[in-house]
């Protein structure tokens, strides 16, 4: 029997566009999506299916994977466990295949929020009649989420679990969603969900408490030790609501390089060689600057000043440093031009455009697909309200409708 794995549904563009005070373009998005698949991320919550001005957003995103640019990763979408929720998603984003269904499940929420609407009993049968729903719709697969799970009473939660599980789901979304658990108490309560329904769990855990990849990590090991598969919800540079979600790269680094982890298989597929492009990107998206002791990623992840330190690292950097840098793919020059520089932007002209795309190695076929394109950039740096970056650029050159639809949203 093969053992179980754990696995990374990154949650940037659901959970972490709900930071407060920031946000991202649909094309910032795209590029995200683009980027999380090169990784070889299992999966990424891209966004809100009931929402009209994702729409255009999310059918464009699932059109790149028809047509092999999002050719491993999965795009799932979140929604309340409603029926009403589900056929709405299914009207507005016909293609989509994986969901994520959510309700609140402690007595906290179900006494003080949902006040008097849902009681226990109502909560669990509109979740597994949304559950039923989304299947009979098309949906692939299902997770069910348990929001405010860590303070959920233990036998509710696995009552509630089980009847998900019975409807058809193929996952349990374990949502820390005040970041109230400690690695032992989301240890414990994973086994003991895990053991007594054995379904896969997703564990989604939130950085109130400064604990999020801890009780990430200790949630996957708890269900892989209860032998079944896990997958670690995160954001990149952390990003999310409040404290945020758990970082994306520290998650990976704690899983590959943190003691007693050796014996856990992390998804073959993940690649961290992408992770200073993703978070450098994001950081620019977002408009938010990476610490500078951010794990992996930050200016002074490899940085060594006292002499103990510098005299060691010189003579073998194991004496300092658990990872190489190049495995992050970092070790590069950052090249910034000193001298001319022609951007493209909202009002650029046709030679100074083509000047851009040249430095790029896009030609085109003649002066029309130029003048098409510089249109395109003209509306996606209205769009963004930031000049675009070299991927961005290609990318439009390369998928202009599927830019053109990104782009655009109708109130």
């Amino acid at each position: 029997m093969e053992k179980p794995k754990i696995y990374i549904i990154d949650v940037t563009n659901r959970d972490g566009v709900q930071t407060s005070r920031i946000c991202l373009s649909k094309l910032q998005k795209t590029m995200i999506n683009m980027y999380l698949n090169n990784m070889g991320v299992f999966q990424s919550e891209f966004g809100f299916p009931v929402t009209l001005h994702e729409t255009n957003y999310l059918n464009a995103n699932l059109e790149l994977v028809k047509r092999g640019a999002l050719s491993s990763i999965r795009l799932g979408g979140w929604i309340r466990a409603t029926r009403e929720d589900v056929r709405t998603a299914f009207k507005l984003v016909p293609n989509i295949k994986h969901l994520n269904l959510s309700i609140s499940t402690s007595d906290q929420m179900i006494i003080h929020k949902f006040k008097g609407k849902l009681d226990h009993k109502s909560v669990i049968k509109e979740m597994t009649e949304a559950v039923k729903e989304a299947i009979k719709s098309g949906a692939e697969s299902i997770g069910v989420n348990a929001e405010d799970a860590s303070r959920t009473r233990m036998d509710y939660l696995i009552e509630f679990a089980r009847r998900a599980k019975e409807a058809g789901a193929d996952r349990i979304r374990y949502c820390d969603t005040l970041g109230y658990d400690t690695p032992f108490t989301i240890y414990e309560r994973i086994k003991v969900l895990v053991e007594a329904i054995g379904i896969p769990v997703e564990i989604h855990c939130h950085n109130d408490l400064g604990l999020v990849v801890a009780n990430s990590i200790m949630g996957a090991k708890a269900a892989n030790d209860s032998g079944c598969d896990a997958y670690i919800n995160t954001c990149v540079n952390g990003m999310g609501e409040r404290a945020g979600n758990a970082d994306l790269v520290s998650v990976i680094l704690a899983i590959r390089y943190g003691s007693g982890m050796q014996e856990y298989k992390l998804d073959d597929k993940i690649d961290l060689k992408t992770s200073w492009k993703i978070c450098k990107y994001a950081s620019y998206a977002f408009g938010v600057p990476i610490p500078i002791n951010q794990p992996g990623i930050g200016a002074n992840a490899f940085a060594h000043e006292s002499g103990i330190h510098a005299d060691g690292a010189l003579k073998d950097r194991r004496n300092y440093e658990l990872y190489d840098f190049e495995e992050l793919g970092r070790g590069e020059p950052e090249i910034i031009e000193t001298g001319r520089k022609i951007t493209a932007g909202e009002y650029s002209g046709i030679k100074g455009f083509r000047n851009v795309y040249e430095k790029l190695e896009v030609v085109f076929r003649d002066d029309q697909e130029a003048t098409q394109i510089l249109e395109l950039v003209r509306h996606a740096n209205v769009h963004n309200q930031k000049p675009l970056v070299d991927d961005e650029l290609s990318f439009i050159a390369k998928y202009p409708e599927i830019a053109r639809k990104i782009f655009t949203m109708t109130p």
